[in-house]
Formats: C-alpha cells, sequence, structure tokens
C-alpha cells in the first residue's frame, strides 16, 4: 500500500504540474489574443474573462492527453535515475506491477477526459457561439469605448463619447461626423450632444444613438456657410438590422444531438470525442517503458524519442478525422485502427522485458 500511494502521488503531481504549465502557456497566448480584439472593440471588454473561461475545457481537451503522458515519463524517470525503481524491482515490485498501478490512474484520466469531450466542452463552444452572437446584436453599444473616435458598424459615422455610465446605457458629451448625399452632392455634418443612449427597434432589430440636447452644424464644405440646428432629440442608426446567428461547427453540438446526424462530419466529430480519452490508458502502456532510464542517462534521457512517438500518434489521430470527414474511411471503421496499432505498441514495448519473454529470447538465442 506504501508503494501503491508513493508511485501513484509521484505520477499524479507530475501530471498536474505538467497540466498547469501547458495550460498557463497556451490560455496566456489566447488571453492576449481575446485582449487585443476587446481594445481594438471587436469584442466587449466585459466578456473578455468568460470567453476565456470558456476556452478552458476546450484546451483540456489537447492538453490531457499530453500530460498524463508527460506526467509518466518525468515521475518514472526520476524513480529510475535514482536507482529507487531499482530497489523496488529488487524487493519484487515487477514493471507490470508499476503499469497495473498506473493504469488504474490513467482510468480515472479518461473518465475525466471522457466527461470534458462529450459534455463539457460542446457546452462551452456553444455557449462561446452565443455569447459572440449576444456582442454582435449589441456591436453599436459595445463598441464605444469612452475617449476614442470610432466608426459605427454601418461605416456612415465616426462617434466620439467622453462618458458612459457604469451600466452602459448612458453617454456623455457625444461628438458625432457624419457625410450625407444629396444626389451627387456631398454634405458633411457635425453633431454635439450633451446625453445620449442606444436604443434598438424591436420590429427590425435596427439600432439607434438617440441624442438629447444638441447641436447639428451642416455644410458642403466648400462655402463658408454653414446651417446651425439645436434640438431637443437626434437618432443616428449605428446597426442596419438583426445581426445573423453565426454558424455552427460540429464541436459546439452536444453528443445526444452528434449522434443524431448521419453525416460524415458527423462521424468524423465522434470518434474525435471518443479518441481522447480512449488514448490515455493507450498511452499509459507506451509510457511506462519509455519512462526506464540508465541511472547515467538522466530523468529526462528518453523523453525526445517519447515526444516523437506521441507527435506521430497524435498527427495520425488528425490524419485519420480528416479522412473520415471525406469519406475516405468508412465510419464504422472509424479511427480503431489507429488505437489498436498503438495499443499493440503498447503491449509489445511492455511484454518485451518481462520474464517469459527473456527467457524466450534467451531460448531462441540458444537454439540459433
Amino acid at each position: 500500500m506504501i508503494i501503491f500511494r508513493y508511485l501513484i502521488g509521484e505520477v499524479f503531481r507530475a501530471q498536474l504540474a505538467v497540466f498547469v504549465i501547458l495550460t498557463s502557456i497556451i490560455i496566456s497566448q489566447r488571453f492576449v489574443k481575446i485582449l487585443a480584439d476587446a481594445s481594438e472593440g471587436d469584442l466587449p471588454g466585459r466578456l473578455v474573462m468568460s470567453i476565456v473561461a470558456l476556452k478552458l475545457p476546450q484546451l483540456a481537451v489537447i492538453i490531457l492527453p499530453l500530460s498524463a503522458f508527460l506526467g509518466i515519463l518525468v515521475a518514472y524517470g526520476r524513480v529510475y535515475a535514482d536507482s529507487e525503481m531499482t530497489v523496488l524491482h529488487a524487493t519484487g515490485v515487477s514493471e507490470w506491477y508499476v503499469t497495473r498501478l498506473t493504469l488504474l490512474l490513467s482510468v480515472l484520466m479518461a473518465i475525466l477526459a471522457g466527461s470534458v469531450t462529450l459534455y463539457l466542452s460542446p457546452w462551452a463552444t456553444e455557449r462561446e457561439y452565443q455569447l459572440l452572437e449576444k456582442a454582435d446584436s449589441n456591436v453599436g453599444l459595445f463598441s464605444l469605448v469612452p475617449g476614442r473616435f470610432q466608426h459605427t458598424a454601418n461605416e456612415q459615422a465616426v462617434i466620439f463619447v467622453q462618458e458612459i455610465s457604469r451600466s452602459g446605457n448612458n453617454l456623455s458629451r457625444v461628438f458625432v461626423a457624419q457625410t450625407e448625399l444629396h444626389g451627387e452632392q456631398a454634405r458633411h455634418a457635425i453633431v454635439y450632444a450633451e446625453t445620449g443612449a442606444v436604443s434598438e427597434d424591436a420590429a427590425s432589430g435596427a439600432q439607434m444613438l438617440e441624442l438629447q440636447q444638441g447641436r447639428r452644424y451642416a455644410g458642403d464644405g466648400r462655402s463658408p456657410a454653414y446651417e446651425v440646428t439645436e434640438f431637443g432629440r437626434y437618432q443616428i442608426q449605428l446597426r442596419e438590422q438583426q445581426v445573423e446567428q453565426r454558424r455552427r461547427k460540429l464541436s459546439s453540438l452536444s453528443t445526444p444531438l452528434l449522434l443524431q446526424q448521419q453525416s460524415a462530419e458527423a462521424a468524423a466529430e465522434w470518434h474525435w470525442r471518443i479518441a481522447i480519452p480512449l488514448s490515455i490508458p493507450i498511452l499509459t502502456l507506451i509510457a511506462v517503458p519509455l519512462s526506464r532510464v540508465n541511472p547515467r542517462q538522466g530523468k529526462f534521457g528518453r523523453l525526445l524519442p517519447a515526444l516523437l512517438l506521441y507527435l506521430g500518434y497524435y498527427a495520425l489521430l488528425i490524419i485519420g478525422r480528416s479522412a473520415l470527414e471525406d469519406g475516405k474511411i468508412p465510419p464504422e471503421f472509424g479511427m480503431w485502427w489507429l488505437h489498436g496499432s498503438a495499443l499493440l505498441l503498447g503491449l509489445f514495448l511492455i511484454l518485451r522485458n518481462r520474464s517469459g519473454a527473456r527467457r524466450f529470447r534467451a531460448w531462441v538465442a540458444r537454439r540459433a
């Protein structure tokens, strides 16, 4: 029991550390990109953290198998490099026993990964689409940033707002520049108002900027004469009609809805969702024998070839998914052939160092 807790604890801590490090690196890159979109007015600032949080399940789908694989290599590589595994083997702890312990942890991780890929990730993707659609539908209001000159959504005016209330509905000291066409003649208008608000027409979905208590200056730009009009209420259109719904990817469909689809793309998405949890136990069978290093090699002695093997497996999964989407592989065949090949490789690596296999090789050598 002590050996069980020790080995499981070493592997789990290493896997958790790798997962946190990889997630931090990737999510920081996504955060910078999302923050750049928000600073340019393409995304409301208050949705930044929500979008980042919804990216986490999608990233976990990619990171979980890699963290499980690297965690085993790092943990057992250190145990081998410090000669602790040699002592364990001398006391009767076989590599197959170590593999069985690690498989137990990998099955738990596979269940976690399955819940993410089958349920949490599709929900997060759909929720992200909904938030972005909401941002698009309110683009006129959300794109207004205090202290900046900005084009309206229909590119027909430039707006400057000095202040926006915390609720986001009330504007103060609003400046608007417009160009109006009267036949072939262009007229320029500048509007200034003390207060303003954004409203939406329920019937057409058009979004309007309503200004109160201001002045409008209009002219053709060639003559020094300008028309000056004082107004109590003035409207400017920000968006012409309701924004259309974004086109969904199959990754946003819930698993029950996905299983109702009969297309090759749906089959590819289904096989991809189950490939992630299935790959974790298979990668465990590969990682445990590959973590065996000589103390002189150091704990990272086999990290590079193991990573190349992992990348090859992952690349083949991507190729298999693409082939399924294109209809080159029957949906019934799926990606089982890839999992089967990787499983055979893992079993070969495990069994080649078992006592029976060693005796068989010695017998073959003597016969030769």
